[in-house]
């Protein structure tokens, strides 16, 4: 086990994940977040079955950092309750990781 995580999280546009990933990046939150899309998206809103077209941000970080990469998010997202999920990263390799944890200290 790492101590480095990868948070995801999905936007309703390129630029909404633009901003995002960027502010994280400046803010040494993240090393690198990677911005897939459009997604499909297919979930239950306020008892109603939605479809939506979204872009998957994936954020490399590390766990110390899981809070404040949380709140950023929370303070940048236009969604009323944006998916905020981390993963640990359990393996990779030894340089990466290794650049990783020196990006977000």
């Amino acid at each position: 086990m790492t101590d480095c995580i990868q948070i995801t999280t999905s936007t309703g546009n390129r630029d909404e994940a633009d901003r995002i990933a960027a502010a994280l990046v400046e803010r040494r939150l993240a090393g690198c977040v990677q911005i897939a899309g459009p997604v499909r998206s297919v979930y239950r809103w306020q008892g109603q079955v939605e479809h939506a077209d979204e872009w998957l941000c994936l954020i490399k970080t590390t766990r110390r950092q899981y809070d404040a990469v949380e709140a950023a998010i929370a303070e940048l997202h236009s969604y009323e309750c944006p998916e905020i999920i981390a993963t640990s990263i359990d393996r990779g390799s030894r340089a990466y990781l290794a650049w990783l944890a020196e990006q977000v200290s």
